[in-house]
């Protein structure tokens, strides 16, 4: 309804028609004259002043905006199929060493309302080639170089180290964490946009080792391989639960629940030669 319309309904001819009559001309029936732009359509549907709609409309896109920015936007991978350990692959050919500096391992937490992204860095790694394949590798996780996202005294003085904590890593006895390759082979669905990561095109299986359990894993990834580098992008989700990080882990707990599901997006750099 445009303010004119509305005013017309409020005024035009209010002197010749009884309060409440019908407006054939817009389809409106005033309720009180003087109450400009406040009318209704015919079967009592109520219609309010654009202005004041207006307003409404933006606090309630605002509102929603809010609540997904807040704690429905955790990112989602793929999902890990997660199994018992396996052999690990017999590493042949060249070498390529991780760079630790350029590589990263992205992790997220997120509970009720809120989520929590930090980075863990690589001690040290390698991956070995031969025939453009990769036969195997090894990589070590730095448990205490976790760098959370967020600042700030809350993060900095309490969330980071209760992280640290039994609760979850336990880094004073478990400083790092192993990955070890069992297999890569070609992504059955290259092509076919099943995966998170963009161009997947291989399926990366290895033992993941937390606090001394390991479980063998496996998610699509995007390997680029050339002469002399090695570039590998990861987007999976894992059950905590699976490495005895239990803590949170009950609905019964409310707005204090943590997810067992934590997202993990990997990017890992390396070089041939050491």
């Amino acid at each position: 309804m445009t303010m004119r319309r509305a005013a017309r309904c409020a005024s035009d001819g209010s002197r010749d028609r009884p309060r409440n009559s019908t407006d054939h001309a817009t389809g409106l029936r005033c309720r009180e004259p003087g109450l400009h732009g406040f009318c209704r359509r015919s079967g009592n549907q109520q219609h309010m002043h654009p202005i004041f709609s207006f307003s409404l409309r933006a606090a309630l896109l605002l509102a929603v905006a809010g609540t997904s920015s807040c704690g429905d936007s955790a990112p989602k991978g793929d999902d890990a199929r997660i199994s018992g350990q396996k052999a690990a692959a017999t590493a042949t050919g060249e070498t390529f060493t991780v760079d630790t500096t350029a590589s990263r391992i992205r992790f997220t937490g997120n509970g009720v309302g809120k989520n929590h992204p930090g980075i863990f860095r690589l001690s040290s790694g390698s991956v070995a080639v031969s025939n453009n394949a990769i036969t195997g590798g090894s990589f070590v996780i730095n448990i205490r170089s976790l760098d959370l996202e967020q600042k700030g005294g809350m993060f900095d003085e309490k969330l980071r180290p209760h992280l640290m904590s039994g609760d979850f890593f336990d880094a004073d006895k478990f400083g790092t964490a192993r990955f070890e390759l069992t297999g890569v082979t070609p992504y059955k669905n290259e092509g076919k946009d099943t995966s998170i990561v963009e161009g997947a095109n291989f399926t990366v299986s290895g033992n993941l080792t937390i606090k001394d359990v390991t479980k063998n894993i496996s998610f699509p990834a995007r390997v680029d391989l050339d002469a002399n580098t090695l570039k590998a992008t990861g987007n999976f989700d894992i059950d905590r639960r699976q490495w005895n990080m239990n803590y949170g882990n009950d609905k019964r707990l409310g707005d204090k629940f943590i997810s067992e599901t934590v997202n993990i997006e990997l990017d890992l750099q390396a070089r041939k030669g050491s």
